[in-house]
């Protein structure tokens, strides 16, 4: 695949760049979710796939046993949909046309976009499953923040 530029890819020259890696099912798949979901694009197919998406990467390949720089370490998709331990997190400035135009491209959300006072958020999965949160600034922007999860202590 030709590089447009060097800027193309998450290696910079000074300093760092915060990327995401994803172990996924299949590469080329997930690539193709991310590029027409996310509207990102495909600088790398393989070994590893990267997308770059607004101003940061996904960096996908599949999973594998321990390496050296890695030992005793495993990397697999997510077993599971119902439990998580992150995820991805997307800022929009219009969530309801981010919504609309991910929906007629095949994304599949949990919910509609909720009004949550801070912002309008919802989520989605990406092919291996991984959640992905979709959120648009509303309330948080004038000061105005969610309700803290029920049983919670207060932010001192």
């Amino acid at each position: 695949m030709t590089m447009t530029t060097p800027g193309d890819l998450p290696a910079p020259d000074q300093g760092l760049v915060l990327t995401h890696f994803l172990t996924v099912r299949d590469v080329a798949r997930s690539s193709r979710f991310y590029a027409e979901i996310l509207g990102g694009e495909v600088v790398l197919k393989e070994n590893p796939a990267i997308v770059k998406v607004a101003n940061s990467w996904i960096i996908m390949n599949p999973g594998g046993g321990p390496t050296p720089d890695k030992p005793g370490v495993t990397l697999a998709p997510p077993e599971s949909s119902d439990t998580v331990s992150s995820f991805l997190n997307v800022r929009v400035a219009d969530i309801g046309a981010f919504y609309a135009d991910a929906v007629a491209k095949g994304a599949e959300f949990l919910t509609e976009p909720l009004d949550r006072k801070a912002e309008l958020r919802c989520y989605m999965r990406d092919p291996d499953g991984y959640l992905i949160e979709v959120g648009q600034a509303t309330g948080m922007r004038h000061g105005v923040f969610a309700d803290p999860p029920a049983g919670s202590q207060p932010a001192v």
